[in-house]
């Protein structure tokens, strides 16, 4: 039986590990990458290291094959990371350099991004101050969970004092998309446009 329960400490190779797993549009990316953990170090183990307290995980008998990751306030987020988190990668990752290429393979690109992170734009962060991750293996799909982990991670930030939320998704997510749908999140035009190949979803809190 899936339980969910708060993000600790020990659950960080998880997180690592189901966003490789999910990395491609919701199926495994893990050969998509020389690098398997360059993923992790952006969309994932950051939220569990500087924002424990707004990260769920979905545990089973197998273990940990699902989470929601998130930050209540993501230009303070993103100020967190450029002090704590960015500054150790970026002595292990060189910079690419330049603009982004199309021909670039994917952990150049990443790399990019470690050293050039992208802020979330005031137009969003105004209404939609929090954003969120949420990745779940196969095995525990299609049981609800991604719906009980909406519901409570939205109840949390709200508590906190969120005033709304948003998310991006990769068009080419057709699943993930659905679900946002039929949860009920909306697609607000101020969230538009965004980075190319990418829907945004927000919800007032």
């Amino acid at each position: 039986m899936a339980e969910i329960r708060p993000y600790r400490e020990g659950d960080l190779a998880a997180l690592y590990r189901i966003c490789l797993a999910t990395g491609d549009s919701g199926a495994d990316a893990s050969h998509l990458y020389e690098d398997p953990e360059l993923i992790g170090h952006l969309y994932a183990a950051p939220y569990g290291v500087l924002s424990p307290m707004t990260a769920f995980v979905v545990e089973d008998e197998a273990g940990v094959g699902g989470y929601i990751l998130g930050a209540l306030d993501s230009n303070g987020f993103e100020d967190a990371a450029e002090a704590k988190w960015w500054p150790r990668l970026r002595a292990r990752y060189a910079d690419p350099g330049g603009v982004p290429r199309v021909e670039w393979p994917r952990d150049e690109l990443l790399r990019w991004l470690i050293h050039h992170p992208r802020r979330t734009p005031g137009r969003i962060a105004l209404p939609y101050p929090s954003h969120l991750h949420i990745d779940l293996l196969p095995r525990l799909q299609g049981q609800g969970l991604g719906r009980r982990l909406l519901d409570l991670w939205f109840a949390t930030v709200r508590e906190m004092g969120s005033k709304g939320a948003h998310l991006g998704v990769s068009e080419a997510n057709v699943r993930a998309i659905g679900f946002y749908r039929a949860y009920g999140l909306s697609e607000p035009s101020l969230l538009r446009p965004p980075p190319r190949g990418v829907l945004w979803f927000a919800k007032a809190l």
